[in-house]
């Protein structure tokens, strides 16, 4: 009895200090940092932090304004099942442990081409808008406002290495819209992402630019090569290691090891033309920047608006550079592994052969990005390794989060990705509906509906099957009343032209960059058909 007396007061000791360790476990693991970002929050609740105010390792930035589209609203921080959004804030126990020279790594780059920007201040949207539309190619003209402010916040929320915009950046070429979009920019550049821009062939000198109020269409101030550099110049040029004289073209370091090649191909004076070529005297400037890309061990990245290769039988004149061939030699002579480009409306992935003996070895791609504001609604993503491989993939905009952020009521915005989807199909559809002519009313509009889908397809990059789409009833009054009209041409155009998928690459880094094809690259430049394609 006398030892419990002595123990006890030890036992009670002990259980003192276990319940004091309980409490500190309790505190340093289960209560909230007061300064660390909440992982996801209700989607539309509101929050403080500006999407666009962001901060950077070891230093405050200042704060940036909002979208105009959230003005005197803040941004809420929400989460989906593929990725989590947040202000882009670090806690600063991260920010210690990390060197910020460790967390750079090889670049990220997001490319977006033909956002044919729009602002609201240039239309009623009536009815001279309404029939503007209605012509178009689906590209969804009526919400390319809000398309773009939701592209550009995921850009700040991801935080890439540097967005690439690759021509066709306004309607056509209006000076009001090149003005309203780089005010938008600012907000991305600002944030520390640098921002890449050039010409396309409705962003110079273009014969329609125009507004729509009041049921008419009327001739608008248009931009001038010296009007785009002057809008655009903080945007790539102000930061250009090399400008060409002759053009708008330059090239801009994203860091020593890769540079990015942003090339002028647009014909704009004496007069507009869609096609595009490199000037001669581009080219020899181009020449000059390989062979210094070359002696300092940095792969050149070039980008274009006009197409390279001929990627489409759908689409055959003045998509592909009028000196393709010349431009090919010489970005082959270097070793260059991927062609960047849009002004198709197409996803294309297609790689350069000089025929059968060629096939397995090197030859340099071409990546073609589809409209960022049609269907579905996608940009290029390209992200390197270490030993120099590249990873290409398309990302669609989350327009429909960006939408219940800000509070948006409108129906379209909420399930964007149907409705975009339903405005593509529908607006060729009805297109194809005029064309069709002496087919019964009911069997023309099976025939419209089918093409309208295949082309929805088609220009998102989806691989088609012509078996099962030539086993369908739509597909049997085309062969039975289509004849050799000039849809019907179309539809088989397209048939024959997707016959994979053209939304992934990935190229190995060998001894002569890139020239070890990928484990999941496809390294035939058209693949053959199947069987079950004929």
């Amino acid at each position: 009895m006398k030892d419990w007396k002595k123990i006890l007061p030890l036992i009670i000791r002990g259980g003192e200090l276990l319940i004091l360790a309980a409490l500190v476990f309790a505190v340093v693991y289960f209560i909230p940092d007061p300064g660390r970002q909440p992982a996801s929050q209700t989607a539309g609740q509101k929050e403080e932090t500006d999407i666009y105010e962001t901060e950077q390792a070891g230093s405050g930035q200042e704060e940036i304004p909002q979208t105009d589209a959230a003005q005197g609203e803040s941004a809420s921080v929400t989460e989906d099942s593929d990725r989590k959004y947040s202000a882009g804030k670090k806690s600063q126990e991260k920010e210690e442990e990390v060197p910020e020279e460790e967390i750079k790594g090889p670049p990220v780059l997001f490319l977006a081409t033909d956002i044919h920007y729009q602002s609201p201040e240039m239309t009623d949207y009536r009815s001279a808008f309404d029939n503007f539309v209605q012509w178009s190619d689906g590209t969804i003209v009526p919400y390319l406002d809000a398309i773009t402010d939701a592209f550009l916040e995921e850009v700040v929320r991801e935080r890439p290495s540097a967005l690439i915009l690759s021509g066709d950046i306004s309607q056509n070429g209006e000076r009001k819209n090149h003005e309203a979009l780089a005010e938008k920019l600012h907000r991305v550049q600002e944030s520390g992402i640098p921002v890449l821009v050039i010409p396309g062939n409705h962003d110079i000198n273009h014969p329609w630019a125009a507004t729509y109020f009041d049921g008419k269409t009327e001739t608008a101030e248009g931009t001038a090569p010296e009007d785009f550099y002057e809008i655009y110049h903080e945007f790539g040029y102000d930061g250009a290691s090399s400008r060409d004289q002759g053009s708008l073209s330059y090239v801009y370091r994203i860091d020593d090891r890769y540079w990015v090649m942003m090339l002028d191909s647009c014909i704009y004076e004496p007069v507009h033309e869609t096609g595009g070529r490199i000037r001669t005297e581009t080219l020899e400037w181009m020449k000059a920047q390989l062979e210094e890309a070359a002696a300092a061990g940095a792969t050149i990245i070039p980008v274009a608006h006009h197409n390279l290769l001929k990627e489409s039988t759908l689409y055959p004149e003045e998509c592909t550079l009028e000196n393709g061939t010349e431009v090919t030699e010489l970005l082959e002579e270097y070793k260059i592994p991927v062609y960047l480009s849009g002004h198709l409306h197409l996803q294309r992935i297609k790689k350069h052969v000089n025929g059968p003996s060629s096939e397995d070895g090197y030859g340099i791609y071409e990546i073609v990005t589809s409209p960022l504001t049609m269907s579905p609604c996608q940009y290029s993503v390209l992200e390197w390794q270490e030993d120099g491989s590249l990873v290409y993939h398309t990302q669609k905009v989350d327009v429909e989060n960006w939408a219940l952020r800000y509070g948006e009521e409108d129906e379209n915005l909420l399930n964007f990705s149907a409705y975009a989807d339903e405005f593509l199909i529908k607006t060729v559809a009805n297109q194809a509906f005029m064309g069709l002519e002496t087919i019964p009313e009911e069997r023309k509009q099976q025939m419209a509906e089918l093409y309208g889908r295949l082309n929805r397809d088609y220009c998102s990059g989806k691989k088609i099957s012509a078996g099962e789409i030539k086993k369908t009833e739509a597909y049997l009054y085309w062969e039975r009343y289509g004849g050799t009209g000039v849809w019907a041409d179309r539809l088989e155009a397209i048939l024959n032209d997707t016959k994979r998928d053209h939304t992934f690459l990935s190229l190995t880094a060998g001894e002569d960059f890139p020239g070890t094809p990928g484990e999941n690259e496809e390294t035939q430049a058209d693949v053959e058909p199947t069987s079950e394609d004929r």
